[in-house]
């Protein structure tokens, strides 16, 4: 089954009023792929500046969301103030949150279906630390990543799943073609084997870490790669030839 090439665009805490309009902009008018989908992350504080400046067909995404519908919680974003702002997805798990501010598997978890339940889809962010590569432990972290998802969520066709080594984040080191390919391949399988063939091969599972416009047309070429989370590079101009990766 063919999927949907799938590029989004992580600006993590980077922006300014002028530098997000601007990046908007050059996007809005960009000669993009109508074959891929794209999704872009800009902080919170420019989600409606960015929805309300981007031209359709390109969708935007939260940095995260709260896993309770509204109350005393300084300082989280629900997910129906999300709706309220036509923003239609928002990245989970990242590993920024799960290793700077502690977030647990199960807190990742509910909040997905918090997420999924109010009508956002969800790009799942799941990764292995050097070490744990080095002991040879990447599989068994990622899919229990994986598994505490599956005990909340049944319906995956509003998750994308982005694999991203945490040592190849932010450092300029990317995991060979064939190191991501493996991994992609294992997650596809243990889908297969945990929640059926269908959801198996439905399911985007993207790469993320160090992606650039030099490497993503050979990441591309995998056959369980399904497109890309950009860091650095999604604030650049070149993030377009990523989104183009598959031309």
């Amino acid at each position: 089954m063919a999927r949907q090439f799938f590029v989004g665009g992580n600006f993590k805490m980077n922006g300014t009023i002028g530098g997000i309009k601007d990046i908007v902009k050059h996007l809005s008018e960009a000669k993009v792929d109508p074959n891929t989908e794209v999704v872009i992350s800009p902080p919170s504080l420019y989600l409606l500046l960015t929805r309300e400046n981007l031209r359709s067909g390109i969708e935007v995404a939260a940095q995260n969301v709260f896993d309770k519908p509204n109350g005393a919680f300084t300082g989280e974003i629900s997910v129906s103030q999300l709706k309220d702002s036509g923003i239609t997805w928002t990245i989970l798990g990242h590993s920024e949150r799960r290793t700077i501010l502690q977030e647990k598997d199960d807190f990742v978890a509910s909040k997905t279906k918090v997420a999924l339940e109010g009508g956002i889809s969800v790009i799942l962010c799941i990764g292995e630390s050097l070490e744990q590569r080095e002991v040879g432990k990447t599989n068994e972290v990622v899919l229990s990543q994986l598994a505490a998802v599956a005990k909340e969520v049944k319906d995956w066709s509003k998750i994308v799943i982005a694999y991203e080594p945490i040592w190849a984040i932010g450092t300029g080191k990317v995991a060979t073609t064939e190191q991501a390919q493996e991994v992609h391949a294992a997650i596809r399988e243990w889908l297969g084997k945990e929640l059926g063939q269908d959801v198996a091969d439905k399911t985007r599972i993207i790469y993320g870490g160090s992606v650039s416009e030099k490497n993503c047309r050979d990441l591309a070429k995998e056959k369980d790669i399904d497109g890309f989370l950009v860091g650095g590079a999604s604030l650049k101009p070149a993030f377009v030839d990523i989104i183009n990766a598959k031309q």
